[in-house]
């Protein structure tokens, strides 16, 4: 059977490719057993230092597949999405977890889960002919696969309930200026573009940025925030990426980070 989810390890940097192409990378319960397992293989890699997640075809993903959803009735459509909803929900928090950076390379629409991919990652690149959509109470449905977490966090309360209340669509434009992407290009750039950020971060303080990481998702008070900020700069300075890069600062030369 072919893989829903490929995963490809090129120079250091984690190529995850969501891989139903024929139904817009739609998610199956193959879908989120196979990205669970992408994102497992993302940590437990040897030489994983970027990873990059994009959609094959035209489309980033499309969310639920809701066709593979109606084959069931009653009490089995809720066994099947418990399934779906664990597998895919444990895939985003180990990518959220890993000290690699993830990027989301948007080469095309991403809808109702597929948003969730796209703010889960820290950082994204999006193709100009994207659009984001969330479309779950247009179906009758609520939001899944991330999306009632990050969307408020990075839109704001009030533009994330716009979206889940009319389903209107972003464009690419939209999300950049509303923050859930970082980059637009061209649509024949997204994946060069994604590929050139992800060999940049490959190349820099992995130990650095996994703690830089772990500080931004902590939700602590103010005064925790600083001791656990006082606490983490103290233990990396003392460490060999610290070492390298203050001495290539020092030196005014580029910093060869350790591997």
């Amino acid at each position: 059977m072919q893989t829903t989810v490929k995963f490809e390890l090129v120079d250091d940097v984690a190529w995850v490719t969501l891989n139903r192409p024929e139904v817009a990378n739609t998610m199956n319960l193959q879908f989120g057993s196979d990205l669970l397992d992408a994102a497992t293989r993302c940590r437990g890699t040897h030489g994983v230092r970027a990873v990059v997640v994009t959609g094959a075809g035209k489309a980033f993903s499309f969310g639920g597949d809701l066709g593979a959803m109606m084959m069931n009735e009653g009490k089995a459509i809720e066994a099947y999405l418990r399934e779906l909803t664990v597998d895919l929900h444990a895939a985003i928090v180990a990518f959220t977890r890993l000290d690699a950076p993830v990027i989301a390379a948007v080469n095309g629409t991403a809808a109702g889960a597929g948003v969730g991919l796209v703010a889960m990652a820290d950082l994204a690149i999006a193709a100009e002919s994207a659009k984001f959509s969330l479309a779950y109470t247009g179906v009758g449905l609520t939001p899944d696969g991330s999306t009632s977490y990050f969307l408020p966090r990075i839109l704001g309360a009030k533009r994330a309930m716009e979206l889940v209340l009319t389903n209107r669509p972003l464009t690419a434009a939209e999300a950049l200026d509303w923050g859930l992407v970082n980059k637009v290009v061209p649509d024949a750039d997204v994946l060069a573009e994604a590929g050139k950020l992800a060999t940049r971060l490959a190349a820099g303080p992995l130990g650095a940025f996994a703690q830089a990481k772990r500080l931004f998702r902590s939700e602590a008070s103010l005064e925790a925030q600083l001791e656990d900020e006082s606490r983490t700069i103290a233990t990396q300075a003392t460490g060999a990426e610290a070492a390298e890069g203050i001495q290539a600062f020092l030196g005014k030369r580029k910093p060869d980070f350790p591997r």
